[in-house]
């Protein structure tokens, strides 16, 4: 069987160790965005990591955890990688919800860092 694209290892990597802190321990995300990083929140615009993380330990919950299910991977112009994640999170004692997120990675001094994210939730209003 052929080995995935360089692109393909890197984002699902990336994917994996994002998701990882973020439900255990959020300080720990600071690693992978930079001063330049651009946030987009349910619509809400954030640049920079301290403004990043700013919101990211802001988030009003105890615990949460992701369960994804799919990632899709893409080269992107000047050596980044697009990661689309589709999945369901439970947050405390909340009910489970799904969301997009939308990851662009570039190689920076030898480490993939998040130069922009984006997240949703997918809600629905069907009335």
């Amino acid at each position: 069987m052929a080995e995935s694209p360089m692109w393909e290892q890197v984002g699902a990597s990336f994917v994996h160790l994002y998701y990882r802190h973020f439900d255990a321990d959020r300080v720990q995300l600071s690693a992978l965005y930079t001063d330049t990083s651009c946030l987009t929140w349910e619509g809400q615009q954030f640049q920079g990591k301290a403004t990043i993380m700013e919101k990211m330990m802001s988030l009003p919950f105890q615990k949460i955890r992701h369960s994804l299910t799919s990632q899709d991977h893409q080269p992107a112009p000047d050596n980044c990688i697009a990661s689309m994640v589709v999945g369901q999170l439970k947050i405390d004692e909340d009910p489970v919800m799904g969301f997009q997120q939308l990851f662009i990675l570039k190689n920076t001094n030898e480490k993939w860092i998040c130069t922009n994210d984006i997240f949703r939730l997918a809600l629905f209003d069907f009335a």
